[in-house]
């Protein structure tokens, strides 16, 4: 190995905007289990599997839909 190497023409990596960013997020149980059983069948981690359905929804730009009703 070199004591030193030149980095002076090297350029940046094209793909770092792609690179995954580690956040916290709070689940509920029922939604990971949901997550993780259908990764089980899939053969997909379940991480990976949120982040699919995640690129999906924003990709096609969807919105949650919700009518928040008076209870009687």
């Amino acid at each position: 190995m070199r004591k030193e190497y030149d980095f002076s023409k090297a350029r940046k990596n094209p793909y770092a905007k792609r690179l995954k960013k580690q956040i916290t997020i709070r689940l509920d149980e029922p939604t990971i289990g949901y997550f993780k059983n259908l990764s089980e069948e899939l053969g997909i981690p379940y991480q990976t599997l949120i982040n699919l359905y995640l690129r999906d929804c924003a990709s096609k730009k969807r919105k949650l839909s919700m009518n928040w009703r008076a209870s009687a």
